[in-house]
Parts: structure tokens; sequence; C-alpha cells
């Protein structure tokens, strides 16, 4: 089974670097993400600007002396940002970071990808290790104090995935009392469900990566699993008619682009390519080629311009 095959893949290589990571968030997995039966397919088509200048920015004069991009992603996350068995990244992010690539003149098939761990992000784009950072990135006022942002080029909120027939909880969060729900050890969500006593202790199960939160649901071992709805539509992408989002958000977290903190021109011309993606159609065509496959609707969010 295509989806049972993913998940363990994504599970090993998460796991594997859990012991290098630092930090309570998920890990950003090295290596391969999908059985060998499945493949990224053709990537969406962006053409390569010409004759691009971005005044001002130290980090462009850096990218156009190098010659090429470097860009921080994750690979744990399916149809947000993984791996097939060939080694082809696949998903949102990595189409919004190509697309970003292709605007600012670097073809984007020359990427080169570095996978950064959550807790490692600041240190990455304020050391120069990368020139840009796109990876479920959520945009705090802490994290605006290292890094700025570019965005956010998609909003999401705190979620439930649950098995396709399953309508118990329709209502979302407050449907939760009594039902067995699992998450990432420490991470926000999961402190979320205990915090407001959504659920009786006793129901919480804690695993390493949310792979392992979906084998759960997959075997009924669990009646949920709650991240981020960005996150979760993309399990339910790989596995349609198996899963589904409940489509009840009950928090917020603005997805943004990692960059020097700063290069205001590098990031004003990142949100113009955002913007521009918003109007032009770009953004719904790599949505629907990636997370809207689980079903769930997704709309360009509005940018926070600072």
């Amino acid at each position: 089974m295509r989806m049972r095959h993913l998940v363990a893949g994504l599970g090993v290589a998460a796991l594997a670097l859990t012991a290098t990571a630092c930090g309570k968030e998920e890990p950003a997995a090295g290596g391969g993400g999908n059985a060998a039966s499945d493949s990224c397919g053709t990537p969406h088509k962006f053409e390569t600007a010409s004759g691009v200048d971005v005044a001002g920015s130290p980090a462009f004069a850096k990218i156009k002396t190098r010659g090429n991009l470097i860009v921080g992603v994750k690979a744990d996350q399916p149809n947000l940002g993984y791996k097939d068995a060939d080694g082809k990244r696949c998903g949102f992010d990595i189409e919004v970071a190509r697309m970003v690539s292709a605007n600012l003149g670097f073809d984007p098939d020359k990427i080169e990808y570095k996978e950064i761990p959550s807790a490692n992000r600041e240190t990455a784009i304020g050391g120069g290790e990368i020139d840009y950072y796109v990876g479920t990135y959520s945009i705090t006022d802490k994290r605006k104090a290292l890094v700025s942002f570019a965005g956010p080029y998609f909003v999401a909120g705190q979620d439930l995935l649950v098995n396709k027939a399953d309508t118990s909880m329709d209502a979302g969060k407050t449907a939760l009392k009594g039902k067995k729900v699992c998450s990432a050890t420490g991470s926000t969500p999961i402190q979320r469900v205990k915090d407001e006593q959504l659920t009786e202790a006793s129901n919480i199960s804690e695993f390493k990566t949310y792979s392992e939160c979906v084998s759960q649901l997959l075997d009924k071992k669990v009646d949920a699993v709650t991240t981020d709805d960005a996150i979760l539509k993309g399990y339910a992408a790989t596995a349609p008619d198996q899963l589904r989002v409940v489509g009840k958000p009950f928090s917020t977290e603005k997805y943004g682009i990692g960059l020097p903190k700063d290069d205001k021109a590098l990031r004003d011309q990142v949100n113009t390519i955002l913007e521009k993606s918003a109007t032009d159609g770009t953004w719904k065509a790599i949505y629907d080629e990636t997370l809207g496959k689980s079903g769930s609707p997704g709309t360009p969010p509005a940018l926070e311009k600072y």
C-alpha cells in the first residue's frame, strides 16, 4: 500500500536525524521519503526570468557572484517538502522555493538544497549557509528579531487528520473529548491539546514523528492526528481514499520565507514574486498540484509587508 510505504520511509528518515537535531519541533529528515514505487512526477514548469537585479541587496549580490541559489528545506513532509526514491524533491514548499528562484533569474532545477533542522534555521540564515528557507517556517515576533520574512505564502492552523469515513470529529476540537489523539512529542499542537484539556490525558499518544502517528491512525489505534493543517493535508493527499482533514482549524500559523535579517531589498523582491503568483494563478496551480490533492481547497493569503 502506497501510504504505508511512504509513512514507513518518512519515519525511518526522520528518526535517523532525531539524534542530531536540536529543539522540540519535528526533525527535518535527511534521506529519502517515499517508497521505490513512488515518484514526484513532473515538476511545475517555471520560466526563468532574465536581467534581474535587486539593487541594495548584499545577499543577492553574493548569489549572483556564486551563480546559483542555496535553499534550506525540510524533507520529511509529504506534498510539502520531501524526496522520492530517486532523490527528487517534491511538494508545495519545494515549488514555492523553485518559483522564487525562477523569478530571481536562476534556473530552479539548479537549486542546491540543504536540509536544515528546525532549531538551526535562524543560524543557517544568519550565517549565510543558505540564501533563504522554505519549510513550514512560522512567522513570529521572536524569529523576526533574528531573520526577516517574505510572506506569508500560506496560513496554516492546527487541525485534525482522521480516517475518511469517520465523521465523529467534524465539529473540530470540541469533538475530541473521549477520542484518542496523537501528535509529535514536545510539539506545540500536543501541548495545546493538554493545556485546553481537549481530551483526557489517557487518550493522548506522542511519538517522535508525525509519520508514526499516521501509522497509528491507519491502524485505528488512535482516532486523530493533530498538527498544522498544511502537514496534515500532505498526508491526506498521499492517501485521499483513506484519510481526510476535518477542516476546522483552531490556531493560526503564518508560513513565511526566511531571509537575512537586514536585507529589505531582497525581502521586498520576494514579496513582489509572491504577490504576482497570487494574482496570475501560479500559487493556485502549485497548490492544486501538491497539497490540493488532499481535497482541501486553498487560497493565497494577504502579504504582511514590513
